[in-house]
């Protein structure tokens, strides 16, 4: 071969291999954009009896926390479960080269981001009720019931129920979040005492899984998928309905409040009151520290006993302890019922001049918080951050807790209530995914603040971080054993820490009902296995 041929030869290859190479590079540029089209195109393929949306979907990427904020690629308004069951199978077949997630959303409640999904696939729970009608089942039963639809509302369900004279038995302190929503946390307020949370007052479910599978799970029925929807944060499958035990619902209650100075007494009277035979209907605690005109607050809704005491109490600057209780009132009791709250708080060691009383309408009891919401909104103060923080703390490490966050941590209590109040670990079912302390007694200590806007330039938000972090961070060190509720962490060595002993039978229930765990990936528990092609 000639000199001249071989140079000839060596352009032509170094030719072929540069087209070569930008035919590579534009194949890698433009394959996310054809996989995109495809998966686009796949969605809107769908036939579904709701619809979906690719646009003006931010309603999606924000929620009540309002700091982490993840758009989605689309968003599925269902019109039954068909429909969620259609485009979770959709997803499942499309297998592990699809990065799509999938993600239920409720009432936007989420603190952190933990019903969002990030170019994924959002599912509005809320489509639903508008084909779901509730059933309230209490002729012909020994234990009446309602059937629900996942994305209904607690606050509508009261109204339906009390309809009967009935109501659900375990309730969140704020009604307007989804049933969904708080069953695959825990759903705990001030009558989880006596009934547990809501997720130890729910007698079935429909459920579906990650393969897009349609399973009625009970504890008779498919009772491990049951068990691990309950408190699962989503991971095991989306909750569609759900069947609600009831109860004999009163008409009005008497809702009492007394203030403490000190801890030890406070917590003392709570354990006392939830271990009693008889006792209240809605046991809870607050802390209340650096509030001025505390008494003077209440009387827009409250009667003091002592009128002239109560206007000599002063709590500017001073930490207190608040116990509120309520009792129901039933016809057959209105002639012993005051004899027996009378009864009931001379055993407590409570500050004499702070006892007031109302007698309120058990659904304005109930729905309480909505008021506050309604003032808050028309300030325009709804839709700040809020970096909640709440803990399960066993009964044995209580008071170190309280002694150092309440009493040095904690500044005070004006961006936000802080509750602190016990529950029995033997009202939680050990077999759900919920997980609390292993002690009898573990008390439910919430910081829920919000970010003021800052007059003077201070940072609210980082503020509040930072006390949150100095909480954890004091929990940590001082070993107390505590347990986030509604927990928020980042790696999976964080989650495998938090569930402790249950972690191993977590994965194995994610492996069978979410084998490519592809729904909730807003918790950041398991990352979808994405294969390279």
């Amino acid at each position: 071969m000639t000199c001249q041929s071989l140079v000839l030869t060596r352009k032509r290859n170094v030719l072929f291999v540069r087209s070569f190479t930008i035919l590579v590079l534009i194949w890698i540029v433009m394959k996310p954009e054809v996989c995109f089209s495809s998966v686009l195109s796949s969605l809107k393929a769908l036939h579904l009896q709701g619809y979906i949306t690719f646009e003006n979907n931010e309603f999606a990427s924000q929620d009540f926390g309002n700091q982490i904020h993840s758009h989605p690629l689309a968003v599925v308004h269902p019109k039954s479960v068909t429909d969620i069951s259609e485009i979770v199978t959709h997803v499942w077949q499309m297998g592990p080269a699809s990065e799509l997630t999938v993600a239920a959303r409720g009432h936007g409640h989420s603190l952190q981001g933990q019903a969002q999904a990030r170019g994924g696939v959002i599912i509005n729970m809320e489509s639903l009720p508008q084909d779901q009608e509730m059933q309230v089942y209490y002729r012909g039963v020994q234990f009446p019931y309602v059937d629900v639809s996942a994305g209904e509302l607690w606050i509508n369900i009261l109204h339906e129920t009390l309809k009967y004279g009935l109501a659900p038995k375990s309730w969140t302190d704020y009604l307007h979040l989804t049933v969904g929503g708080t069953l695959s946390n825990a759903g705990i307020s001030g009558q989880a005492f006596r009934h547990g949370p809501q997720i130890s007052n729910v007698r079935q479910l429909e459920v579906v899984t990650g393969k897009g599978e349609v399973l009625i799970c009970s504890q008779e029925q498919n009772a491990d998928l049951f068990h691990a929807v309950l408190g699962g944060l989503g991971q095991f499958g989306i909750i569609t309905r759900a069947r609600i035990s009831l109860e004999r619902a009163p008409k009005m209650v008497k809702w009492i409040r007394v203030l403490y100075s000190d801890f030890s007494t406070f917590a003392r009277d709570q354990e006392r009151l939830i271990s009693a035979s008889k006792t209240f209907d809605y046991i809870e605690g607050l802390v209340i520290k650096n509030k001025t005109g505390l008494l003077n607050s209440w009387r827009t809704s409250f009667d003091p006993q002592d009128p002239v005491q109560a206007s000599h109490f002063v709590s500017d600057g001073r930490t207190f302890y608040c116990l509120e209780l309520t009792k129901n009132l039933y016809p057959e009791k209105f002639d012993t019922v005051n004899q027996e709250i009378e009864d009931l708080l001379s055993q407590l060691s409570y500050i004499p001049s702070t006892l007031f009383m109302s007698e309120v309408p058990y659904i304005d009891f109930l729905d309480r918080v909505h008021a506050s919401e309604l003032i808050l909104r028309s300030k325009g103060l709804w839709d700040l951050p809020h970096p909640w923080l709440n803990l399960l703390v066993p009964k044995s490490k209580i008071q170190h807790f309280a002694n150092e966050v309440f009493g040095n941590i904690l500044s005070d209590t004006n961006n936000g209530p802080v509750l602190v109040y016990p529950i029995h670990k033997s009202k939680v079912d050990n077999r759900t995914s919920f997980v609390c302390p292993d002690e009898d007694i573990i008390y439910l200590v919430a910081f829920l603040s919000h970010a003021n806007p800052s007059s003077n330039g201070t940072d609210s938000l980082q503020h509040v971080l930072t006390q949150n972090k100095r909480i954890l961070d004091f929990c940590e060190v001082s070993h107390l054993g505590v347990k986030q509720y509604l927990p928020h962490y980042t790696t999976q060595e964080q989650w495998r820490t938090h569930f402790g002993p249950k972690w191993e039978v977590f994965v194995q229930r994610k492996s069978v009902y979410d084998p490519l765990a592809m729904l909730a990936p807003g918790q950041n528990i398991f990352q979808k296995a994405v294969s390279v092609s």
